[in-house]
């Protein structure tokens, strides 16, 4: 994908990074580097005068996972249906990580999109990050002719929302943040097997479906043509410039941490 560079000074910053298809665990230690190094930068800051300060950047990451159920810090674990025999069996991992919300999926043919956002350049506000997110996504949707909206109290993307029989959940979001700085972010299913949830509560919702853009669709769908959509929705949503790639250094820590030595 191409830098969408304008003119326009208004827009922000943002550096983004397709890591293709990359396991959870790596991909998360990229997070925390990035996610640190932004933190620690801004604490650092507070004691520096004005002059001396340095500025904090902003990454987009996309990246399509193999098999993984990951319990946020508020998930109860007996939503995960599976013993070490049964995630065996289906070849998924499981990690209960840092972010909010429950238990969720990530698989083949997913977007996993982590923005590692510091707010602070666009707006201290965590529930208004949350419906541009869903926002980007219901755009995107639109784009295929699909209809999609949020349901009132839940997080997320949903087609039929107000239906409560009909309602079926296409992309989910948790996310962490501190100090005004992101992490995590939203699992959108555009191939992905939806079977692998009936493994899991997901997010602890019982009583609604999960789809994906296949099942919708009836066809299996172009995931790079949905990536590039889903990057333009996004940096319309929140008024961003993309930049391809990582710094220099964090592209040398995601290197290092996708093949260790």
């Amino acid at each position: 994908m191409n830098s969408q560079k304008s003119n326009d000074p208004s827009l922000k910053r943002v550096f983004f990074k397709d890591l293709g298809k990359m396991d959870y665990r790596p991909c998360w230690d990229v997070q925390e580097f990035l996610f640190t190094g932004t933190t620690e930068r801004k604490l650092a800051n507070r004691s520096l005068p004005a002059n001396e300060q340095l500025s904090t950047e902003d990454y987009l990451l996309f990246v399509e996972h193999p098999h993984v159920y990951t319990l946020g810090k508020s998930g109860d674990i007996s939503h995960l249906l599976l013993d070490d025999a049964g995630l065996k069996k289906v070849g998924a991992h499981f990690y209960p990580i840092n972010r909010g919300g429950d238990i969720t999926y990530h698989g083949p043919g997913q977007i996993v999109g982590y923005p590692i956002f510091d707010l602070d350049h666009f707006f201290t506000d965590i529930h208004r990050y949350l419906r541009y997110l869903e926002e980007a996504i219901i755009l995107t949707l639109a784009e295929y002719g699909i209809v999609a909206g949020r349901v009132e109290g839940l997080t997320g993307v949903w087609i039929d929302g107000e239906n409560p029989q009909k309602a079926r959940k296409i992309a989910a979001l948790g996310v962490k943040c501190s100090r005004w700085v992101t992490m995590h972010g939203f699992a959108f299913n555009v191939n992905a097997d939806t079977s692998y949830f009936g493994n899991i509560i997901p997010c602890g919702i019982s009583d609604k479906a999960v789809t994906s853009m296949n099942q919708e669709l009836g066809k299996k769908i172009d995931l790079g043509e949905v990536k590039k959509t889903l990057l333009s929705t996004i940096c319309s949503v929140f008024g961003i410039e993309i930049f391809d790639g990582l710094p220099a250094t964090a592209e040398a820590q995601r290197s290092r941490l996708n093949n260790p030595l």
